[in-house]
């Protein structure tokens, strides 16, 4: 796997690296070892599998409350999505900073956003999946979320916004801690 180290620090973008044949390739999508040796949660705690039918539905923004904060390695198995991830670390150097970057089946990239983040995707194509790792099971009561264009961090959507649940529409806009 190649590791690029994003603006935010600790987040990542991972490519796989394919060892291809006539048959077609082999890549390793997931290493303890390699993901210990950056410093990062290797933990998987549970796997999700979010399907979405229409192009321009926005899922987000969403993150775990400590002690029940969580990392997700995120990739996209069908379609294209808009990834974002915004660093909500009071003591970090940047705070309130966000970084998208487009994950699709194709390009086959995976998100890594660490604990403390906020996080929402937006799918460019009809009849996506979004397959991910998380390193903590899912807490009801920690749950939380800002709105998706909360103007605090001016998130760029590259494309219209036309589908939005009741309940991300009313997260209120983000208060830091």
């Amino acid at each position: 796997m190649k590791f690029e180290e994003t603006r935010l620090k600790g987040a990542y973008l991972v490519s796989l690296e394919e060892r291809s044949d006539d048959r077609g390739f082999f890549a390793r999508a997931f290493c303890r070892d390699e993901f210990e040796a950056l410093g990062l949660n290797q933990t998987i705690a549970q796997s999700n599998l979010a399907y979405t039918k229409r192009r321009g539905t926005l899922r987000g923004m969403h993150y775990q409350v400590p002690p029940y904060a969580e990392v997700k390695l995120i990739r996209c198995t069908r379609g294209a999505i808009f990834d974002v991830m915004v660093d909500l670390r009071p003591e970090s150097e940047t705070f309130g900073q966000w970084f998208g970057a487009e994950l699709t089946a194709d390009n086959r990239r995976m998100l890594y956003v660490p604990e403390s983040f906020g996080h929402g995707y937006l799918s460019l194509t009809d009849d996506v999946e979004v397959f991910y790792h998380v390193s903590a099971p899912y807490a009801p009561g920690a749950e939380s979320g800002f709105r998706y264009d909360d103007p605090r961090f001016g998130i760029e959507w590259p494309i219209d916004i036309e589908v939005v649940s009741d309940k991300d529409r009313s997260w209120p806009d983000f208060q830091a801690p």
